[in-house]
Protein backbone atom coordinates (compact mmCIF):
# COMPACT_ATOMS: atom_id res chain seq x y z
CA UNK A 1 0.00 0.00 0.00
CA UNK A 2 1.45 3.04 -1.05
CA UNK A 3 2.98 5.29 2.16
CA UNK A 4 0.64 8.16 3.33
CA UNK A 5 1.57 11.66 3.35
CA UNK A 6 0.01 14.05 5.67
CA UNK A 7 1.33 17.30 6.79
CA UNK A 8 -1.43 17.67 9.93
CA UNK A 9 -2.16 15.36 12.55
CA UNK A 10 -4.84 12.46 11.61
CA UNK A 11 -6.31 10.45 13.97
CA UNK A 12 -8.28 7.23 13.63
CA UNK A 13 -11.78 7.25 15.68
CA UNK A 14 -13.20 4.32 14.33
CA UNK A 15 -11.78 0.98 13.41
CA UNK A 16 -13.22 -2.37 12.27
CA UNK A 17 -14.11 -4.86 11.87
CA UNK A 18 -16.96 -3.79 10.26
CA UNK A 19 -17.34 -0.17 8.78
CA UNK A 20 -17.69 3.43 9.90
CA UNK A 21 -18.63 6.45 8.05
CA UNK A 22 -20.68 9.24 8.11
CA UNK A 23 -21.39 10.17 4.87
CA UNK A 24 -21.63 13.38 2.69
CA UNK A 25 -19.84 16.92 3.35
CA UNK A 26 -22.57 19.36 4.34
CA UNK A 27 -23.25 18.81 7.67
CA UNK A 28 -20.85 18.52 10.75
CA UNK A 29 -21.51 15.28 12.48
CA UNK A 30 -19.51 16.92 15.94
CA UNK A 31 -22.10 17.17 18.78
CA UNK A 32 -22.34 21.33 20.27
CA UNK A 33 -19.50 20.24 22.90
CA UNK A 34 -17.14 18.42 20.21
CA UNK A 35 -16.67 15.49 22.11
CA UNK A 36 -19.06 13.15 20.35
CA UNK A 37 -19.29 11.99 16.44
CA UNK A 38 -22.08 10.48 15.03
CA UNK A 39 -21.32 7.17 12.88
CA UNK A 40 -22.58 4.45 10.97
CA UNK A 41 -21.44 0.83 11.21
CA UNK A 42 -22.60 -1.74 8.82
CA UNK A 43 -20.95 -4.80 7.29
CA UNK A 44 -17.43 -4.39 5.22
CA UNK A 45 -19.37 -4.95 2.28
CA UNK A 46 -17.77 -4.25 -1.43
CA UNK A 47 -22.04 -3.86 -2.72
CA UNK A 48 -24.92 -1.26 -2.51
CA UNK A 49 -26.88 -2.07 0.38
CA UNK A 50 -30.06 -4.78 -0.17
CA UNK A 51 -33.77 -3.12 0.44
CA UNK A 52 -34.31 -3.75 4.50
CA UNK A 53 -30.64 -4.14 5.30
CA UNK A 54 -30.25 -1.83 8.04
CA UNK A 55 -26.76 -0.08 9.58
CA UNK A 56 -26.20 1.35 12.85
CA UNK A 57 -26.65 4.70 13.93
CA UNK A 58 -24.58 5.36 16.83
CA UNK A 59 -22.10 8.06 18.66
CA UNK A 60 -18.44 7.95 19.31
CA UNK A 61 -16.64 9.24 22.34
CA UNK A 62 -14.19 11.16 21.40
CA UNK A 63 -12.16 10.69 24.48
CA UNK A 64 -12.37 7.41 24.91
CA UNK A 65 -13.16 5.90 21.36
CA UNK A 66 -15.98 3.64 22.28
CA UNK A 67 -18.81 3.54 20.00
CA UNK A 68 -22.23 3.53 20.86
CA UNK A 69 -25.42 2.58 19.29
CA UNK A 70 -28.33 4.06 19.46
CA UNK A 71 -30.80 3.13 16.99
CA UNK A 72 -31.08 0.77 13.18
CA UNK A 73 -31.58 2.86 9.93
CA UNK A 74 -32.73 0.63 6.79
CA UNK A 75 -32.86 3.70 4.70
CA UNK A 76 -28.94 4.66 3.59
CA UNK A 77 -26.49 4.30 1.20
CA UNK A 78 -22.79 4.42 1.10
CA UNK A 79 -22.60 8.51 -0.49
CA UNK A 80 -24.95 9.81 1.91
CA UNK A 81 -25.31 8.05 4.58
CA UNK A 82 -28.48 8.65 5.93
CA UNK A 83 -28.50 12.22 6.33
CA UNK A 84 -27.94 11.62 10.09
CA UNK A 85 -26.98 15.08 12.10
CA UNK A 86 -27.61 16.81 15.40
CA UNK A 87 -30.66 18.86 15.17
CA UNK A 88 -29.76 22.58 15.68
CA UNK A 89 -32.44 23.56 17.50
CA UNK A 90 -30.68 20.53 20.39
CA UNK A 91 -27.19 20.01 19.39
CA UNK A 92 -26.58 18.43 22.84
CA UNK A 93 -28.79 15.43 22.66
CA UNK A 94 -30.87 15.26 19.01
CA UNK A 95 -30.44 13.42 16.18
CA UNK A 96 -32.20 12.99 13.43
CA UNK A 97 -32.07 10.77 10.77
CA UNK A 98 -33.62 8.74 7.43
CA UNK A 99 -35.29 5.57 8.26
CA UNK A 100 -37.74 2.93 6.01
CA UNK A 101 -40.62 2.17 8.45
CA UNK A 102 -43.81 -0.16 6.81
CA UNK A 103 -42.83 0.72 3.63
CA UNK A 104 -42.26 4.26 3.53
CA UNK A 105 -39.02 6.53 3.78
CA UNK A 106 -39.44 8.97 7.32
CA UNK A 107 -37.49 10.70 9.06
CA UNK A 108 -36.90 10.20 13.18
CA UNK A 109 -35.98 12.80 15.53
CA UNK A 110 -34.27 10.95 18.79
CA UNK A 111 -33.04 11.98 21.88
CA UNK A 112 -29.62 9.89 22.46
CA UNK A 113 -29.70 9.95 26.26
CA UNK A 114 -33.02 9.46 26.93
CA UNK A 115 -34.22 7.43 23.88
CA UNK A 116 -37.06 9.35 23.06
CA UNK A 117 -38.11 9.01 19.29
CA UNK A 118 -40.74 10.68 17.18
CA UNK A 119 -41.49 9.78 13.51
CA UNK A 120 -42.26 12.60 10.71
CA UNK A 121 -44.02 11.53 7.75
CA UNK A 122 -41.49 12.19 5.16
CA UNK A 123 -37.50 11.95 5.21
CA UNK A 124 -35.17 15.24 5.61
CA UNK A 125 -32.68 16.40 2.65
CA UNK A 126 -31.89 19.95 4.42
CA UNK A 127 -32.74 21.02 7.88
CA UNK A 128 -33.17 24.70 8.36
CA UNK A 129 -30.58 26.33 10.29
CA UNK A 130 -33.09 26.83 13.13
CA UNK A 131 -33.77 22.76 13.76
CA UNK A 132 -37.24 24.09 13.12
CA UNK A 133 -38.36 22.71 9.30
CA UNK A 134 -36.62 21.05 6.66
CA UNK A 135 -36.95 20.10 3.16
CA UNK A 136 -37.39 16.82 1.42
CA UNK A 137 -37.35 15.33 -1.90
CA UNK A 138 -38.36 11.56 -3.44
CA UNK A 139 -35.72 9.39 -2.78
CA UNK A 140 -37.70 6.61 -3.68
CA UNK A 141 -37.28 8.58 -6.99
CA UNK A 142 -33.54 8.89 -6.95
CA UNK A 143 -33.23 5.08 -5.98
CA UNK A 144 -34.44 4.04 -9.70
CA UNK A 145 -33.21 7.53 -11.23
CA UNK A 146 -29.70 7.10 -9.84
CA UNK A 147 -29.07 4.48 -7.18
CA UNK A 148 -25.81 5.83 -5.38
CA UNK A 149 -27.88 8.53 -3.60
CA UNK A 150 -31.31 7.03 -3.33
CA UNK A 151 -32.87 4.24 -1.11
CA UNK A 152 -33.74 0.47 -1.85
CA UNK A 153 -36.93 -0.75 -1.04
CA UNK A 154 -39.49 1.58 -2.21
CA UNK A 155 -41.17 1.97 -5.13
CA UNK A 156 -41.76 5.93 -6.34
CA UNK A 157 -45.31 5.94 -7.64
CA UNK A 158 -44.64 8.12 -10.03
CA UNK A 159 -41.66 6.38 -11.87
CA UNK A 160 -43.44 6.15 -15.20
CA UNK A 161 -44.26 10.42 -15.21
CA UNK A 162 -40.86 12.48 -16.58
CA UNK A 163 -41.96 15.23 -14.67
CA UNK A 164 -44.88 14.68 -12.10
CA UNK A 165 -46.73 17.68 -10.89
CA UNK A 166 -47.57 15.96 -7.46
CA UNK A 167 -43.34 15.33 -6.73
CA UNK A 168 -40.17 17.60 -6.12
CA UNK A 169 -39.34 19.75 -3.11
CA UNK A 170 -41.27 18.99 -0.24
CA UNK A 171 -40.94 21.73 2.99
CA UNK A 172 -41.89 20.08 6.45
CA UNK A 173 -42.29 21.18 9.75
CA UNK A 174 -40.25 19.36 11.83
CA UNK A 175 -42.38 19.92 15.06
CA UNK A 176 -46.15 18.72 13.55
CA UNK A 177 -45.10 16.90 10.46
CA UNK A 178 -47.20 19.17 7.99
CA UNK A 179 -45.97 19.50 5.01
CA UNK A 180 -46.64 20.91 1.18
CA UNK A 181 -45.27 20.85 -2.18
CA UNK A 182 -43.00 23.82 -2.61
CA UNK A 183 -41.05 23.51 -6.19
CA UNK A 184 -42.75 20.94 -8.75
CA UNK A 185 -40.72 18.41 -10.94
CA UNK A 186 -43.14 19.33 -13.79
CA UNK A 187 -42.68 23.31 -13.08
CA UNK A 188 -39.15 22.99 -13.10
CA UNK A 189 -39.62 21.07 -16.49
CA UNK A 190 -41.32 23.40 -17.91
CA UNK A 191 -38.99 26.49 -16.70
CA UNK A 192 -37.03 28.27 -18.80
CA UNK A 193 -37.17 24.81 -20.88
CA UNK A 194 -34.31 23.12 -22.98
CA UNK A 195 -34.44 21.75 -26.07
CA UNK A 196 -32.44 18.23 -24.69
CA UNK A 197 -35.61 18.30 -22.13
CA UNK A 198 -38.18 17.54 -24.12
CA UNK A 199 -39.39 13.97 -23.15
CA UNK A 200 -36.93 13.00 -20.56
CA UNK A 201 -37.06 12.72 -17.02
CA UNK A 202 -36.42 14.58 -14.62
CA UNK A 203 -35.11 14.77 -10.79
CA UNK A 204 -33.98 16.57 -7.91
CA UNK A 205 -31.00 16.48 -6.10
CA UNK A 206 -28.56 18.23 -3.40
CA UNK A 207 -31.36 19.96 -1.87
CA UNK A 208 -29.49 22.78 0.50
CA UNK A 209 -31.05 25.39 2.48
CA UNK A 210 -29.14 29.10 2.31
CA UNK A 211 -28.07 30.25 5.63
CA UNK A 212 -31.18 32.10 7.22
CA UNK A 213 -33.51 29.34 5.94
CA UNK A 214 -35.19 31.83 3.36
CA UNK A 215 -34.08 30.38 0.04
CA UNK A 216 -32.36 26.86 -1.27
CA UNK A 217 -30.42 26.01 -3.82
CA UNK A 218 -31.14 22.05 -5.82
CA UNK A 219 -30.04 20.23 -8.94
CA UNK A 220 -32.12 19.43 -11.13
CA UNK A 221 -30.86 16.26 -14.12
CA UNK A 222 -32.27 14.62 -16.55
CA UNK A 223 -30.67 11.80 -18.74
CA UNK A 224 -27.74 12.99 -21.26
CA UNK A 225 -27.96 10.99 -24.98
CA UNK A 226 -24.54 11.80 -25.55
CA UNK A 227 -21.06 9.76 -24.65
CA UNK A 228 -19.81 10.58 -21.52
CA UNK A 229 -21.58 12.20 -18.49
CA UNK A 230 -24.53 10.43 -18.26
CA UNK A 231 -26.99 13.40 -17.29
CA UNK A 232 -27.78 16.79 -18.11
CA UNK A 233 -27.53 19.62 -14.96
CA UNK A 234 -29.00 23.17 -13.51
CA UNK A 235 -28.40 24.10 -10.46
CA UNK A 236 -31.16 26.56 -9.60
CA UNK A 237 -32.19 28.43 -6.65
CA UNK A 238 -35.74 29.01 -4.88
CA UNK A 239 -37.95 30.87 -1.86
CA UNK A 240 -38.73 28.73 0.58
CA UNK A 241 -42.20 29.34 -0.50
CA UNK A 242 -41.58 28.32 -3.64
CA UNK A 243 -41.45 31.86 -5.11
CA UNK A 244 -38.47 33.44 -7.19
CA UNK A 245 -37.51 30.66 -9.32
CA UNK A 246 -33.83 31.17 -10.73
CA UNK A 247 -31.39 29.32 -12.84
CA UNK A 248 -27.78 29.76 -11.79
CA UNK A 249 -26.05 27.30 -13.99
CA UNK A 250 -26.40 25.32 -16.59
CA UNK A 251 -24.40 22.70 -18.35
CA UNK A 252 -22.10 20.53 -16.27
CA UNK A 253 -22.68 21.51 -12.15
CA UNK A 254 -21.37 18.97 -9.27
CA UNK A 255 -20.44 19.83 -6.05
CA UNK A 256 -21.66 23.14 -3.97
CA UNK A 257 -21.67 25.68 -1.11
CA UNK A 258 -23.71 28.67 0.04
CA UNK A 259 -21.26 31.43 1.25
CA UNK A 260 -23.82 33.51 2.57
CA UNK A 261 -27.42 33.76 1.92
CA UNK A 262 -26.65 35.40 -1.53
CA UNK A 263 -23.28 33.70 -2.87
CA UNK A 264 -23.09 30.21 -4.18
CA UNK A 265 -19.80 28.34 -4.65
CA UNK A 266 -19.89 25.83 -7.42
CA UNK A 267 -17.68 23.39 -9.52
CA UNK A 268 -19.60 24.45 -12.83
CA UNK A 269 -18.97 25.46 -16.44
CA UNK A 270 -20.00 29.22 -17.08
CA UNK A 271 -20.20 30.65 -20.34
CA UNK A 272 -16.92 31.96 -21.31
CA UNK A 273 -15.29 31.07 -17.65
CA UNK A 274 -15.05 27.47 -18.07
CA UNK A 275 -15.40 25.10 -15.76
CA UNK A 276 -13.73 26.09 -12.45
CA UNK A 277 -15.31 26.70 -9.03
CA UNK A 278 -17.12 30.00 -9.31
CA UNK A 279 -18.88 32.14 -7.22
CA UNK A 280 -22.56 32.89 -8.21
CA UNK A 281 -24.92 35.80 -7.02
CA UNK A 282 -28.13 34.47 -6.50
CA UNK A 283 -31.60 35.93 -8.53
CA UNK A 284 -28.59 37.33 -10.99
CA UNK A 285 -26.22 36.55 -14.09
CA UNK A 286 -22.77 37.62 -11.73
CA UNK A 287 -20.17 35.07 -11.91
CA UNK A 288 -16.90 35.15 -10.47
CA UNK A 289 -14.61 32.66 -10.65
CA UNK A 290 -12.50 31.16 -7.65
CA UNK A 291 -9.32 30.17 -7.16
CA UNK A 292 -9.03 28.82 -11.10
CA UNK A 293 -4.91 28.67 -10.97
CA UNK A 294 -4.87 26.46 -8.07
CA UNK A 295 -8.40 24.84 -7.53
CA UNK A 296 -8.21 23.25 -10.42
CA UNK A 297 -9.91 19.89 -9.51
CA UNK A 298 -13.93 19.37 -8.64
CA UNK A 299 -14.17 18.05 -5.10
CA UNK A 300 -16.63 18.30 -2.41
CA UNK A 301 -16.15 21.88 -0.98
CA UNK A 302 -17.19 24.27 2.03
CA UNK A 303 -16.91 26.99 4.07
CA UNK A 304 -14.90 27.13 7.07
CA UNK A 305 -17.47 28.40 9.80
CA UNK A 306 -15.81 31.82 9.77
CA UNK A 307 -15.64 31.82 6.02
CA UNK A 308 -12.13 32.38 5.44
CA UNK A 309 -11.43 28.78 4.13
CA UNK A 310 -12.47 26.69 1.57
CA UNK A 311 -12.50 22.83 2.36
CA UNK A 312 -12.26 20.22 -0.50
CA UNK A 313 -11.23 16.73 -1.19
CA UNK A 314 -9.91 15.80 -4.90
CA UNK A 315 -10.40 12.38 -6.34
CA UNK A 316 -8.16 10.00 -7.02
CA UNK A 317 -5.47 10.52 -9.40
CA UNK A 318 -3.81 7.79 -11.60
CA UNK A 319 -1.14 6.38 -7.97
CA UNK A 320 -5.09 5.90 -6.94
CA UNK A 321 -4.92 8.60 -4.11
CA UNK A 322 -6.71 11.19 -2.91
CA UNK A 323 -5.83 14.55 -1.77
CA UNK A 324 -7.28 16.97 1.50
CA UNK A 325 -6.79 20.58 0.83
CA UNK A 326 -7.95 23.90 2.54
CA UNK A 327 -7.95 26.98 0.39
CA UNK A 328 -7.04 30.65 2.10
CA UNK A 329 -9.79 32.94 -0.13
CA UNK A 330 -8.15 36.27 0.75
CA UNK A 331 -4.77 35.08 -0.41
CA UNK A 332 -5.93 32.72 -3.35
CA UNK A 333 -3.48 30.26 -1.24
CA UNK A 334 -3.97 26.11 -1.44
CA UNK A 335 -2.78 23.94 1.13
CA UNK A 336 -2.46 20.07 0.74
CA UNK A 337 -3.06 18.73 4.04
CA UNK A 338 -2.59 15.09 2.95
CA UNK A 339 -3.04 12.17 0.45
CA UNK A 340 -4.75 9.72 1.22
CA UNK A 341 -4.68 5.80 -0.61
CA UNK A 342 -7.98 5.18 -2.40
CA UNK A 343 -8.40 1.03 -2.84
CA UNK A 344 -9.31 0.73 -6.71
CA UNK A 345 -11.67 -1.78 -5.88
CA UNK A 346 -13.93 0.65 -4.62
CA UNK A 347 -13.68 2.74 -7.53
CA UNK A 348 -14.62 -0.39 -9.83
CA UNK A 349 -18.76 -0.54 -8.75
CA UNK A 350 -20.83 2.34 -9.27
CA UNK A 351 -21.77 3.71 -5.61
CA UNK A 352 -19.69 2.15 -3.26
CA UNK A 353 -16.56 4.11 -3.55
CA UNK A 354 -15.37 6.17 -0.39
CA UNK A 355 -14.60 9.68 -1.05
CA UNK A 356 -13.08 11.63 1.99
CA UNK A 357 -16.42 13.45 2.00
CA UNK A 358 -14.65 16.29 4.42
CA UNK A 359 -16.98 18.29 7.31
CA UNK A 360 -15.81 21.44 9.63
CA UNK A 361 -15.80 21.04 13.21
CA UNK A 362 -17.94 23.81 14.57
CA UNK A 363 -14.75 25.51 15.75
CA UNK A 364 -13.11 25.10 12.08
CA UNK A 365 -9.73 23.75 13.86
CA UNK A 366 -10.85 20.08 13.15
CA UNK A 367 -11.88 18.52 9.85
CA UNK A 368 -13.64 14.71 9.66
CA UNK A 369 -13.40 12.31 6.60
CA UNK A 370 -14.69 9.23 5.81
CA UNK A 371 -11.40 7.03 4.41
CA UNK A 372 -10.66 3.50 3.72
CA UNK A 373 -6.94 4.08 3.32
CA UNK A 374 -5.69 1.25 5.76
CA UNK A 375 -7.99 -1.09 4.08
CA UNK A 376 -11.42 -1.02 5.49
CA UNK A 377 -13.85 2.38 5.55
CA UNK A 378 -13.50 4.17 8.54
CA UNK A 379 -13.74 7.97 10.22
CA UNK A 380 -10.36 10.07 10.78
CA UNK A 381 -10.21 13.66 12.45
CA UNK A 382 -7.75 15.83 11.08
CA UNK A 383 -6.20 18.46 13.34
CA UNK A 384 -5.90 21.59 10.69
CA UNK A 385 -5.63 24.75 13.21
CA UNK A 386 -2.16 24.72 12.69
CA UNK A 387 -2.91 25.65 8.83
CA UNK A 388 -5.95 27.60 9.50
CA UNK A 389 -5.11 29.21 12.19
Amino acid sequence: MPTEEHICPVRAVTRGPKAHFFGYYDKPPWDASGRWLLALEAEAVDRMPQPGEAAVVGVVDLETGRFDPVAETRAWNWQQGCMLQWLPSAPDREIVYNDCVDGRHVAVVLDVHTGRRRLLPRPIYSVAHDGRSALSISLARLAHARPIVGYAGVADPWADDPHPAEDGVWWMDLATGESRLVVSLDRVARFEPEATMRDAAHRFEHVTLAPGDRRFFFLQRWPRLEKGRPFHDRLLTAGVDGADLHVLATGLVSHFDWRDPDHVLAWASAAERGTHFHLFTDRTAEVETVGADVLTKDGHCSYSPDRRWILSDVYPDVEWRTRLLVYEVAANRRVDVGRFHAPRRLYQVPGIRCDLHPRWSRDGCSVCIDSAHEGARQMYVVDVSAVVG
